[in-house]
């Protein structure tokens, strides 16, 4: 017989995936796809967490909150992971991005707005869907870094959110 906690954790693993493709099919700006995602369990999960404890020790002005949200991210069975890669849209004029076109931003090494507000989507219909799925979870920009860091969505990804997935009698996220 499968014991309860453990087929919640199965079904994390499982609503993950799904969480994933509400990700990756939110609309996108211009029509260009630059989102990414990605599932992390078991060992993932532990590398994950421990990389985001080395951040709060050993990197400078780092925010004393990375130990608090790696003890959470390591009691979930599975972490999805966003994010996008950045590309231009080659628009003129835009200037979103504070600079005059899309060729002026890729010179001075800029980043597309565009790109933050695909992330943004994807990341409401990640969420959204955890809901319907009765999953918990948690925006985190701590485990994001740690995993752009660690390049767990593989090079060229600019920017890196992690949503934990939970599913127990109370809600480890409510704190």
């Amino acid at each position: 017989m499968l014991e309860m906690q453990q087929a919640c954790d199965e079904a994390v693993v499982q609503a993950a995936k799904q969480i994933c493709m509400a990700a990756v099919t939110a609309p996108k700006a211009c029509g260009r796809d630059t989102v990414t995602c990605g599932v992390l369990t078991g060992d993932e999960v532990r590398r994950l967490a421990e990389e985001m404890v080395r951040m709060e020790r050993e990197v400078p002005n780092c925010k004393p909150i990375f130990v608090r949200d790696a003890e959470l991210v390591s009691q979930c069975p599975a972490v999805v992971l966003l994010g996008c890669r950045g590309q231009s849209r080659g628009l003129t004029p835009c200037g979103l991005c504070g600079h005059e076109n899309c060729g002026a931003c890729h010179a001075a090494g800029g980043h597309c707005a565009f790109d933050d507000m695909d992330l943004g989507i994807a990341i409401g219909s990640a969420c959204a869907m955890a809901a319907d799925l009765r999953v918990d979870n948690r925006v985190l920009y701590t485990a994001g870094m740690a995993a752009k860091n660690l390049k767990l969505l593989g090079d060229g990804v600019s920017t890196i959110i992690a949503l934990p997935l939970s599913a127990t009698h109370q809600n480890i996220f409510s704190v």
